[in-house]
């Protein structure tokens, strides 16, 4: 008997390049659902339990990596395939940080995604060669310079931020009042001396919590 194919979850925001992916995908493997933000794609590996999540890292509402965190804590068999616009090392080492994954740059060809996924179904760990640095020794530091010290409170509220939502929409999506969003975003400013919201988006954009082309959809709206 053959052995069934794995699952695979997709989760990107860019829906012309999620289905590009179904269909390269499925000629080897089973695509069992298709997210458009981080916070679906929490609700959707609970419920799928797939052999693989092809994460974009840019995500909505949650970023890629910052979902791939929370779903190992749960799913730890879980595979994840990282996929990313952003050629930056510090990235790669904070997404490595998590174990046997796959970090793949978007501009890379099809064939390299599959490479990718096959390695981390054998246990193994797969980075970009666009990415492979002579001494990864420096792995930890750079994993750190990635992280900033923010708490994982803290990172979701400054990308919501600087995905242009509001505190109530925030406020809705964490399950905190509003006053507790504003204070989190008051600390944050004080703490790495961002003087306006335009630093608050490019500290985002440093920290890899959002792509260039983030913006705010929300499928369901605070009362």
């Amino acid at each position: 008997m053959q052995a069934p194919q794995p699952q695979i979850l997709i989760a990107d925001d860019h829906v012309l390049f999620a289905e590009a992916l179904r269909l390269l995908l499925e000629k080897s493997y089973r695509v069992v659902d298709i997210v458009g933000d981080g916070r679906a794609l929490l609700t959707a590996a609970a419920r799928l339990k797939p052999d693989v999540i092809v994460v974009d890292i840019g995500m909505p509402l949650l970023n890629g990596l910052d979902a791939a965190q929370q779903i190992r804590q749960q799913l730890p068999q879980v595979k994840i395939v990282f996929l990313t616009m952003q050629h930056n090392p510090n990235l790669a080492a904070a997404a490595l940080e998590l174990g046997s994954v796959g970090f793949v740059l978007k501009d890379s060809a099809g064939s390299e995604l599959l490479k990718a996924i096959e390695e981390v179904l054998g246990g193994k760990s797969y980075l970009t060669p666009k990415l492979r640095s002579d001494d990864w020794v420096t792995m930890k530091r750079r994993a750190r310079q990635f992280s900033k010290e923010l708490s994982p409170r803290q990172r979701d509220v400054v990308q919501m931020y600087a995905e242009g939502r509001p505190a109530k929409e925030i406020a809705y999506h964490l399950n905190l009042s509003q006053k507790t969003v504003e204070f989190h975003k008051r600390h944050i400013m004080e703490a790495f001396n961002l003087q306006s919201n335009a630093e608050l988006v490019l500290f985002a954009l440093k920290q890899g919590l959002i792509a260039l082309d983030a913006t705010p959809t929300t499928k369901k709206n605070p009362a």
